[in-house]
């Protein structure tokens, strides 16, 4: 078994200082991995690199990648460079953890399959979803019939962060982020979690985009993700040509159907997950608002709410839970047990069991939200 003191030998080198970058370092000081490398831009790397305790500040990711204190790469830079970070760390022979979506397009993420499959270092994507406990163990009882034949599964990401014409982010641009938003930033959370635990591929999907703020007004200066209003600012006003919302019906490669809401201006939500899974036993429902809890549904008896690590639980996330019922575990718990297992991956020399994303597994999504805006414009189904 991997030790905590094995995965402490791995080193960490960081790309990017937004909202993430610091949350995957939080993460991996909580594994004892040390990060010995941080980098962004010139205007801001150094002062991030204090606040953070990291020794090396840089500007330029290739000198991080040249860095023999580096062993992992996790690249944190907007969506627009991950496509170019993850070929050049692959060639430098690093691991590598990338946000999603792992690029921007599939002739990208096809190119990061087959680097990754050539190299044979660990390849993650960062879809930290997987690892709440109770997607865990809705996967376990899926994989075990405890549902019994699944008919159909229902859910949303609902947050609220560009609510306001005057909220700004640079995932709002195209150029930047790609041409989904919604879709992309959070959908495909919803849509690599229900794939996972389904065990099935999406194959098919119908979707109905909507830009509710068909302009917006962008601060004359930088934003960073979810920072909170400022007063007193000068506003440019631009043409917004990403979703704020969105509904798409899929369809699985064991049958299975779904439909899925996607949503940045739901007021209230800040960071609303919704799963629902209906079988031919009973059904399951979860929310991450209130991560301790999953739920069972019955036909002809009482409803049943189970608390995290208690037997009526179950054991699905076992090794993946480090606190006792009543002592929440959420979201930056979800990124020390994603890192916990890509770690242990490479410290077993790769044997280990690969529960996170792999690359193929970001080729895969950019896939479907490909076919998702095929599918908006065409207004049929679109397959995969």
């Amino acid at each position: 078994m991997t030790t905590i003191r094995s995965l402490s030998k791995l080193r960490a080198g960081v790309i990017g200082t937004g909202f993430i970058g610091p949350v995957h370092i939080e993460a991996l000081r909580r594994l004892g991995v040390p990060v010995t490398a941080l980098c962004d831009v010139p205007e801001r790397v150094q002062a991030a690199a204090d606040r953070l305790m990291i020794p090396r500040a840089l500007s330029d990711y290739r000198e991080l990648l040249r860095s023999p204190d580096v062993d992992v790469v996790h690249i944190t830079a907007p969506n627009r460079y991950h496509a170019e970070m993850s070929l050049a760390a692959l060639k430098a022979g690093k691991h590598v953890v990338c946000e999603k979506p792992l690029a921007m397009n599939t002739r990208e993420t096809a190119a990061i399959v087959k680097a990754a499959r050539r190299r044979g270092t660990v390849f993650a994507v960062n879809y930290n979803v997987r690892f709440y406990p109770a997607v865990l163990q809705l996967r376990r009882a899926v994989a075990n019939g405890e549902l019994g034949e699944i008919i159909h599964v229902n859910g949303s990401y609902f947050q609220d962060w560009l609510f306001k014409e005057t909220d700004y982010n640079w995932r709002l641009l195209p150029s930047e982020g790609g041409k989904l938003r919604a879709v992309a930033d959070v959908g495909t959370h919803w849509m690599d979690t229900a794939s996972f635990i389904l065990g099935a591929k999406i194959t098919s999907v119908f979707a109905d985009l909507v830009t509710f703020h068909q302009t917006r007004k962008r601060p004359l200066g930088e934003v960073q993700t979810f920072a909170r209003a400022q007063t007193k600012v000068k506003y440019a006003t631009y043409k917004v040509a990403t979703e704020d919302f969105a509904n798409v019906l899929l369809q699985f490669s064991n049958g299975v159907r779904g439909n899925l809401g996607v949503s940045q201006v739901a007021a209230g939500r800040k960071n609303c997950i919704r799963l629902e899974i209906y079988g031919s036993k009973k059904s399951a429902w979860w929310c991450s608002e209130d991560p301790e809890m999953l739920h069972f549904g019955h036909r002809d008896g009482a409803n049943q709410t189970a608390v995290r690590a208690t037997p009526a639980f179950g054991d699905g996330a076992t090794g993946f839970m480090d606190y006792p019922p009543g002592h929440v575990e959420g979201f930056p718990d979800t990124f020390k047990m994603l890192f916990r297992n890509i770690y242990s991956t490479i410290a077993a020399g790769s044997t280990g069991e690969r529960l996170f994303a792999t690359a193929e597994d970001g080729h895969q999504e950019v896939a479907v939200c490909e076919a998702i805006m095929m599918s908006h414009h065409s207004k049929r189904w679109i397959k995969v």
